[in-house]
């Protein structure tokens, strides 16, 4: 910018971090990381279809067990910030085994016990692959015991551990994936979910 004749830097407006107080004024869905409000677009069809169906399994499973609670999309996770900066997660299907926060209308303190990541139209790519690697790191930093890469266009889930979060085991069609161990004994066949 030219002020009086002068090449000058323009004015240096002061910026804010983001805080998860900012977080619950975001209409949909979001997340916090590195003080900074990202926004997480609305997914499709088969996204949704697959999502629902590892909720409802998962469902039964906890009202089966009288332990834990399976939640849709949408819900929010604080956690302590982390290396990453990240401070919240959302994921699109979770197993919480968690304390339920006093106000019920709160995000919940804590990481999921299971995370599961449907992949989207956008999820596809070197790019969205290290994204999605980041983001798993971090579900392991905060406490998160299992993640699962639910990937409709491969048929497959992919179970990874904390245990060994670089070594993911893949399930396809005609066989059934796990969340061992935070979810014992249970299975879900891969062909129910991308019915």
């Amino acid at each position: 910018m030219v002020y009086s004749g002068i090449a000058r830097e323009p004015p240096m407006t002061p910026t804010t971090a983001a805080t998860i107080d900012d977080l619950y004024r975001v209409d949909g869905k979001a997340e916090l990381i590195g003080g900074r409000i990202v926004p997480i677009m609305p997914s499709g069809y088969r996204h949704g279809l697959v999502g629902g169906h590892i909720y409802e399994a998962i469902a039964a499973y906890a009202r089966a067990n009288r332990r834990g609670v399976a939640l849709p999309d949408g819900i929010g996770f604080v956690v302590p910030e982390l290396s990453s900066g990240r401070e919240s997660f959302s994921p699109d299907v979770a197993y919480y085994t968690g304390p339920v926060p006093a106000d019920v209308e709160d995000f919940l303190p804590g990481p999921p016990a299971l995370a599961v990541e449907v992949r989207s139209k956008g999820d596809y790519g070197p790019a969205a692959e290290a994204e999605m690697a980041q983001k798993r790191a971090d579900y392991f930093e905060a406490g998160t015991a299992v993640v699962w890469d639910a990937d409709p266009r491969a048929e497959a889930i992919r179970v990874y551990t904390a245990s060994a979060p670089d070594r993911p085991t893949e399930y396809g069609r005609g066989q059934s994936a796990e969340a061992e161990p935070v979810m014992p004994g249970w299975r879900l066949s891969v062909d129910a979910v991308l019915a």
